[in-house]
């Protein structure tokens, strides 16, 4: 029966507000209502950018609610804490027309409690949100608990403490009501980002009658959120951190996606052909990487072939598993032996077939413009060692290092799923798309390695 106590009418106007928090505004407006009685505290909890902040506020305001907001995490001491909550209670209450003024001082919660029932005595319901009261700074073990029981001391006192993470038995007490702002699924961060598209135009249009500005928010509204969708499945699935990230992930992508229907060179409909034409925006991670300096598309392809920023070890795993990729087999031994250096200097020279000073007619491709072979753990493990100018320290673990590498598809596994343990006995790899000629000489210089005496021509 608690569930129906908020009216249909300010249902709908706080879904519209805040989608997708539908069961969060059933349960505040069962816990904080104007009507019944409230809980003395309660605990909102929940990933950063899920809406436990603007979702209470809201809330609060549409039930007209007596009620203050205190960013806890402005407060540089604990002092400034409880004199700026008492502060704004006290402000709350002026600007209702109350009397009284607060006199700056409040250095404990003894102190607090004595100036809020002060403040609060003539009975009716208040409610004090602590947002972010877990991030506080210097805030001692004691403080949460003790105001999470300023309510039973003040009877018509709610405290709502806004969190991130609740550890187990974190205000020392049992029977505080929680409500839980779950993070956004893939549908419901579409579905909001959805409410409000980007423009696809810029400018003014051109003189066209076919195309006013009833047309063009039927566009945009019908292009927009499948580009979002899009966004989300190749990038901000497994990158974005939350709902902000998103959405600043796709306003970033938006412009050049939309360039070539600026340009005319696409049409508004044509999303499947734009989306294979600006494929390289959706594999591009550089996106993902905060900067001041813009980057322009040119620079982002410039930036990935100079190569990854990897570990020291890991270079050289990757230096092996490109040799051991475009290296035959059968030539490891004159290649990687130290007993096989000198003879390996002397290929070419006047011991060499020499075919009479004909140019032959059967040219060979260069074995770095063709496609990588397959490889196994203990085949790259051997070239490691083989190329190594020291000992391979004992404290390295070389499998989380291959590990790593498969992970950031710059090692991929030969045959079989594609998402299977690169470490499994037998299992045979190939180094990735992104390990190109250009990108192995890259690593190789930064190592100090002369790349060219170890390829097999």
């Amino acid at each position: 029966m608690g569930l129906q106590q908020l009216p249909d009418e300010l249902l709908l106007s706080l879904t519209e507000e805040r989608p997708c928090r539908d069961v969060q505004i059933r349960q505040l407006s069962c816990l904080l209502s104007p009507s019944l009685p409230s809980p003395s505290t309660v605990v909102i909890y929940g990933p950063p950018s899920t809406g436990k902040t603007t979702t209470t506020a809201s809330h609060l305001q549409k039930q007209n609610l007596r009620h203050t907001i205190v960013r806890c995490r402005e407060c540089v001491t604990g002092r400034h804490l409880l004199e700026k909550i008492v502060g704004q209670v006290y402000q709350t209450l002026q600007e209702e027309g109350r009397d009284g003024t607060f006199g700056g001082r409040c250095e404990s919660i003894g102190t607090l409690a004595v100036h809020l029932q002060r403040a609060l005595s003539n009975g009716e319901k208040f409610v004090l949100v602590l947002d972010e009261i877990d991030k506080q700074r210097e805030a001692p073990p004691t403080l949460l608990p003790a105001l999470a029981r300023m309510g039973e001391t003040i009877p018509n006192l709610t405290v709502v403490l806004i969190v991130q993470h609740t550890p187990p038995r974190f205000l020392r007490q049992t029977g505080t009501a929680h409500v839980h702002f779950a993070p956004y699924s893939r549908n419901q961060a579409v579905h909001i980002l959805s409410q409000s598209p980007e423009d696809i135009f810029l400018k003014p249009y051109l003189d066209d009658h076919d195309y006013d500005d009833d047309t063009h928010e039927e566009e945009k509204a019908w292009l927009w959120p499948r580009f979002v969708s899009a966004v989300w499945d190749s990038l901000a699935q497994n990158s974005a951190r939350d709902l902000v990230a998103f959405r600043e992930l796709c306003t970033k992508l938006w412009r050049p996606f939309v360039e070539p229907i600026v340009k005319g060179d696409f049409g508004t409909r044509d999303f499947s052909r734009l989306l294979v034409s600006q494929r390289r925006l959706f594999q591009d991670e550089n996106v993902l990487l905060e900067s001041i300096v813009p980057q322009t598309a040119d620079a982002s392809v410039m930036q990935t072939a100079q190569g990854h920023e990897l570990p020291y070890f890991a270079k050289w795993l990757l230096v092996s598993a490109y040799l051991a990729s475009f290296n035959p087999a059968r030539m490891d031994a004159l290649y990687f032996m130290k007993s096989s250096e000198k003879k390996r200097k002397k290929k070419g020279g006047g011991t060499a077939r020499s075919g009479g000073g004909k140019t032959s007619q059967n040219r060979k491709t260069p074995r770095h413009l063709l496609a990588p072979s397959a490889f196994t753990l203990d085949r790259l493990l051997s070239i490691l060692h083989a190329i190594l100018p020291h000992d391979l320290r004992t404290t390295i673990d070389v499998y989380t290092q291959v590990a790593t590498l498969a992970s950031l598809r710059l090692l991929s596994r030969s045959g079989g799923i594609g998402n299977s343990d690169p470490l499994e006995p037998g299992t045979k790899m190939r180094v990735g798309f992104p390990v190109t000629w250009e990108y192995v000489q890259a690593l190789a210089r930064s190592l100090d390695f002369n790349l060219i005496d170890y390829i097999a021509e």
